[in-house]
């Protein structure tokens, strides 16, 4: 049974380089803020406690990570500063503390209950995430012995060059005892080049009370952290090919990986088919054996198992897709529910609507549900046929097994097994089109010549 841990996540960074009025740790990736994804990991690791550091100006972040608690750092003096912002929330508690950076999403949550169980099975006073940089740069480097032991960390600023030359980086990732932090942390100076509280202090602190620090190796893409715009599309290529990666493993089939987006909760059934360049936005699921045809685009919504939605096919938030159901090319469906085997096959508009089991949707039909004040309900009962380039004037009922001769514009309710007609009565004049064109020659004629 995992031991008790708990979390502090660091997000009180301005983020400058972001050149944004969003704080940093809220941009997203897999339509889920940065932040939000480091708080699911800890979660899912086994955290049982945790809080985050914000700025002075972090209400939105506070919002995002509710219920979880913060605490403000007001003035921005270093990790070490940062971490120790958290004493009061974690008041008495004595088991491992892990520290988090609030930028950094892609951290896997096994990875994080790696670091806790390494801790804690070596007994150290500190268990620090490493990797092994391609590009060291400006990273603090893992003094190691003996492969995991670990020394010291050393701040590039502060490295010799032996030191700069070490490739093991840290990744601002520790797990800490709990018992032992607050006291570290008290402890710790800013005598350095950036005038700085380093977290990273823990380490020599912790031997210096001759307690074992342990390294703990995980991949670099892993605990990379987003600092610009740049880093920001990087890290969302990463997560969308893990995701197709997964979807691809749990039985999906895409036709072109690299074209399909995922967002953090995407849900989609065994023996579904995507095709190329195909958006899943938040709150999507799809159940089984559905056919997606490519160019389309989802958003909270759900699509029963069976179902064939696209081409250029969209489903707003509220879209209900039956099992069996057809949706089409052009289609677009939004807070609709489209029962199972129904078919709004071509070009259509369903907008706050109900479609009956097996109804048929013509091509070009629109749901007039927006007088510019409020948005009506249509109704359309099972079996019912709506011919093509019909206007349904909501609120209105198309009873079951009804039908909707084409080019219709329904304004009032159409019983059951009815047929629903609003057309101008057709008028033949003999002869006429050919007249026209006499008459339009004769003008053209005519107008040549004066000139």
């Amino acid at each position: 049974m995992a031991s008790s841990a708990a979390a502090i996540v660091l997000a009180a960074g301005l983020g400058t380089r972001m050149k944004s009025s969003l704080p940093k740790v809220l941009h997203p990736v897999l339509g889920r803020p940065m932040v939000a994804h480091v708080a699911a990991a800890a979660a899912q690791a086994g955290v049982d406690r945790l809080v985050v550091v914000v700025g002075p100006e972090g209400d939105a972040v506070a919002r995002v990570v509710a219920p979880h608690p913060t605490v403000v750092q007001h003035d921005r003096l270093g990790t070490g500063h940062a971490a120790l912002q958290a004493r009061a929330a974690l008041e008495g508690f004595t088991g491992t503390v892990v520290v988090l950076c609030g930028d950094a999403p892609l951290l896997r949550p096994e990875t994080v209950r790696a670091l806790i169980d390494a801790r804690e099975s070596a007994g150290a006073g500190v268990a620090v995430l490493g990797f092994e940089a391609a590009e060291p740069g400006a990273y603090g480097r893992l003094m190691l012995e003996d492969g995991s032991s670990l020394t010291a960390i050393v701040e590039a600023k502060e490295a010799t060059p032996e030191q700069l030359a070490v490739r093991w980086c840290n990744s601002g990732v520790l797990a800490i005892d709990g018992a032992a932090l607050w006291g570290w942390l008290d402890r710790i100076s800013n005598a350095n080049a950036k005038g700085e509280y380093y977290l990273t202090d823990v380490v020599a602190l912790a031997r210096a009370d001759g307690r074992a620090c342990v390294m703990v190796p995980c991949p670099e893409q892993e605990v990379m952290g987003v600092n610009a715009r740049a880093e920001l599309a990087v890290c969302e290529t990463v997560a969308q090919n893990r995701m197709r990666q997964q979807a691809m493993a749990d039985g999906v089939t895409l036709i072109d990986p690299a074209t399909t987006y995922f967002s953090w909760d995407t849900r989609l059934g065994r023996d579904v088919t995507v095709g190329p360049f195909t958006v899943f936005g938040p709150g999507v699921t799809v159940a089984d054996g559905v056919e997606i045809k490519g160019f389309c685009h989802f958003e909270d919504c759900t699509v029963a198992a069976g179902a064939s939605v696209g081409p250029y096919a969209r489903l707003r938030p509220g879209a209900e897709i039956g099992e069996g159901a057809h949706i089409g090319n052009f289609v677009e469906v939004k807070k609709a529910t489209v029962e199972a085997g129904a078919k709004v096959n071509h070009l259509s508009y369903i907008g706050d609507a109900f479609v009956g089991a097996k109804a048929n949707i013509g091509a070009g039909t629109i749901t007039c549900n927006y007088d510019g004040f409020g948005k009506y309900k249509t109704t359309i009962g099972a079996g019912a046929f709506v011919g093509s380039n019909s206007s349904l004037v909501a609120p209105v009922t198309i009873g079951d097994g009804a039908i909707v001769g084409a080019g219709s514009v329904i304004t009032r309710d159409v019983e059951a097994d009815a047929l629903g007609v609003t057309r101008a009565e057709q008028v033949q004049k003999s002869g006429w089109a050919a007249r026209f064109r006499d008459v339009k020659r004769a003008a053209k004629l005519a107008l040549s010549a004066k000139k």
